[in-house]
């Protein structure tokens, strides 16, 4: 048994938070460093493209790990969400709309938090996130369509980013 197995469930708990602390804080230390040498606009696109090969990868992982259906809608991607390295430090929320339709909410965002406290304007993750999401839903199941409801620039009401999933 190797140290990672004795833990408890608390401890267990703690460290996926770090993990998930270690691969955000990764990420933005990426994105900073690829603005640096490119450019802001290239450093989005290059997040784009990274985002967009990340969230198939995730969903394709946590599809397969935790049994979730080929095609299994809606109720799906709703667990799936659940099982993201953002759900253990972001606060979110999913709201039903009906059957056909959920709405995702990142109340609160680790990054955008960060750069509020720091007295800096909320990082403009619009693009990436129409790619992130709308990849990470299809991956869970190719009927979902996904459309934005606000992300920043632009803040929504109560929350950082907002988005809305239908299927047929």
């Amino acid at each position: 048994m190797n140290e990672l197995e004795k833990l408890s469930r608390e401890k267990l708990i703690k460290l996926v938070k770090v993990y998930a602390k270690n691969w955000l804080a990764h990420d933005g230390s990426w994105f900073l460093s690829a603005e640096k040498v490119f450019g802001m606009e290239t450093a989005i696109k290059l997040d784009e493209m990274s985002w967009e090969m990340f969230a198939e990868i995730e969903a394709k992982r946590i599809k397969k790990e935790f049994g979730l259906p080929e095609q299994g809608g809606l109720k799906a991607l709703a667990k799936a969400f659940s099982y993201r390295l953002y759900a253990a430090i972001n606060e979110q929320a999913i709201e039903w709309v009906d059957e056909n339709r959920l709405i995702f909410k990142m109340i609160d965002c680790r990054v955008q938090s960060a750069r509020n406290r720091k007295g800096l304007p909320l990082f403009p993750c619009k693009s990436v996130g129409i790619i992130e999401f709308s990849t990470f839903a299809k991956t869970i199941d190719s009927r979902i369509q996904t459309k934005v409801i606000a992300c920043p620039p632009e803040k929504g009401d109560g929350f950082y980013c907002g988005w809305e999933f239908t299927i047929k």
